[in-house]
């Protein structure tokens, strides 16, 4: 809904929020449903009414459970049975520079300043491990915004009887907790109030007259930024740029004004200007981030761009380079078909509001930001959260080089006429094992991300990836797939259930970017030996299916299973018994277990 699109106008969503849930809930599109209890030092009311918005329109169907007014402590330590029969899949504790119980005083030594933090860093810590240990979920804990006054000015920044000294303290003190401690993100209002103006986000009116910790209009910017944490750890971010040239990666147009003529670099303020994009641009590739080219144009053209002197930005450095004269909603299905990912994974960036609008209304699952003046390109794109980081691994470091590769792997193919001969030329090599604690971060994400190759969609949190891991109930495995052109990571998960004779499989998921290489068959292939081990004579495989999980609607059937029933959803139970006469099927990848 393009009225929960940043930038928005906080009195509207405020004043209509009623109307916008409910058009939100009557759009007919499928949602992923989650609980989340809200801790409130403060008033969250309208907070909870607010982020409830932005994660429908994210997707996300959220159940909530609040906290009484600044009880914040009390619920995580001594939960009341309403709370814990509510399971949350995540616990978002919303406290401010209200809730420091103690501060320092002007004289207070280094020594006094520093008992001080470890007390109240220690009441944190407490509470944030109670709630680690009850209930095993995500916890979100928002940093604390500076003080609204300076007792001792400039000084109370730098000196340890200083609020400002005190709260900045305290802030790092939360980062190494984060940085220990999985499954623990930190809600960084420090910035958020900084950006909005200290002044007006903390002004005192709203915490005396209706105990809210920060100004009212500003509730629907916290809300935003919360929300684009909390789709980031459920697997909604985007992943994929489609970017325009002429006017967007520099000033002018190529085809008329040559690469002689274009803006980009040192020498004018809107060279500079584009130059800065370009260099955001590239770093959020190495976030992983797949940067790709939707230009109309032709390619002499735009690749005489992408390798002017000035241009930091080389053709390299995109996946898919689509500069032809095509429409470009075209060209985004294009991109997508590529990259073997769904169109609502991109992100369209393009000066051209009509070219935009055509891309609105023929594919409008993709993000298409409003670009302004190129320089704010940068603040649009970064505010609108579409690339929230709340977890980054190697795989993701490595996301570019192995989307290249399988560029590479494409043309391999173009080249043979049977597909066999392709599977073998690629030399491909696979580890498939248990679960193991260095991978949970990879895994927890995966099960969060992928939808096409996901035949229950169940989504785990890293906590519940570890219980399963260490529970002798349930077979677990990851499977790593590489091949002469390079390693693909951790690209399948399979989760199944023992009880009694039975192995019930709860996830079966893939990535995409591994589709028909027979990585489904060598996981089938350890999963049925694994069974066998363990002495059960039978598995079931669940199908559910969602908008976007069709692909592996006959999955079991194609892995020798038998229908045993379906409801009126479509959803089905598959059988596969007989194990001990199990005939192994992967035929091209070398397995280590």
């Amino acid at each position: 809904m393009r009225e929960l699109e940043y930038p928005f106008d906080s009195e509207y969503l405020l004043k209509k929020k009623r109307s916008i849930k409910k058009a939100l809930l009557s759009e007919g599109e499928p949602f992923t449903d989650k609980k989340i209890a809200v801790f409130g030092g403060s008033t969250t009311h309208d907070v909870i009414a607010m982020l409830e918005l932005f994660l429908l329109n994210q997707g996300i169907r959220p159940q909530f459970y609040e906290s009484e007014y600044g009880r914040f402590w009390q619920d995580a330590m001594f939960p009341e049975q309403e709370l814990l029969e509510f399971r949350p899949d995540l616990i978002y504790i919303h406290t401010s520079s209200r809730n420091i119980r103690r501060f320092p005083e002007p004289g207070d030594s280094p020594e006094q300043t520093r008992r001080l933090l470890e007390q109240e860093f220690d009441y944190f810590r407490q509470m944030w491990q109670s709630v680690e240990k009850k209930f095993g979920c995500p916890v979100i804990q928002n940093n604390f915004e500076l003080p609204g006054f300076r007792l001792m000015g400039n000084k109370d920044a730098s000196d340890p009887g200083g609020r400002g000294y005190f709260i900045t303290s305290l802030n790092q003190m939360f980062y190494g907790y984060a940085q220990s401690h999985d499954n623990f993100y930190v809600q960084d209002i420090l910035y958020l109030s900084a950006s909005y103006g200290l002044e007006r986000w903390s002004d005192p009116f709203y915490w005396h007259m209706y105990k809210y910790a920060l100004c009212v209009p500003a509730i629907p910017e916290l809300a935003f930024n919360l929300s684009n944490m909390i789709k980031s750890l459920f697997g909604k971010n985007k992943k994929a740029l489609a970017l325009d040239l002429d006017n967007t990666l520099w000033g002018g147009v190529v085809g008329d004004d040559g690469p002689e003529g274009l803006q980009m670099g040192p020498e004018t303020s809107m060279g500079q200007a584009y130059g800065e994009f370009q260099s955001y641009l590239k770093d959020l590739r190495k976030l992983g981030i797949l940067l790709n080219v939707n230009s109309k144009n032709d390619m002499e053209n735009a690749l005489a761009g992408l390798n002017h002197p000035d241009c930091l930005l080389k053709p390299e450095d995109f996946i898919v380079i689509q500069a032809n004269w095509e429409n470009k909603d075209r060209n985004i299905q294009e991109i997508a078909r590529v990259l073997n990912i769904l169109p609502e994974s991109i992100v369209f960036v393009d000066d051209n509001p009509a070219e935009r609008e055509i891309v609105r209304s023929q594919v409008p699952d993709v993000a298409v930001p409003e670009m302004g003046q190129v320089e704010h390109y940068i603040k649009m794109i970064d505010r609108s959260g579409f690339f929230e980081v709340t977890a980054f691994s190697g795989d993701d470091r490595k996301r570019n080089e192995m989307y290249r590769d399988n560029a590479k792997r494409a043309s391999l193919e173009a080249g043979f006429a049977d597909y066999g001969e392709y599977l073998m030329s690629l030399e491909m090599k696979a580890v498939i094992k248990g679960f193991e604690p260095v991978l949970y971060d990879r895994i927890t994400q995966l099960t969060n991300k992928s939808n096409q190759f996901n035949l229950t969609t169940m989504r785990c949190t890293q906590a519940e990836i570890a219980r399963m891991a260490e529970d002798n109930g349930f077979i677990d495995l990851y499977g790593r797939l590489g091949d002469k052109f390079g390693d693909n990571g951790v690209v399948s998960v399979v989760i199944g259930e023992h009880q009694e004779d039975t192995l019930h499989i709860r996830l079966w998921l893939m990535s995409c970017r591994v589709l028909k290489r027979g990585m489904e068959q060598a996981m089938m292939d350890v999963l049925a030996r694994r069974c066998r081990k363990r002495k059960i004579s039978r598995i079931l495989g669940y199908y559910y299916p969602t908008a976007k999980n069709s692909m592996v609607k006959n999955f079991y059937q194609e892995m020798g299973f038998e229908k045993l029933r379906e409801d009126d959803q479509g959803n089905t139970v598959w059988q596969l018994s007989s194990l001990e006469q199990y005939q192994n099927k992967n035929l091209y990848i070398e397995v280590a277990e």
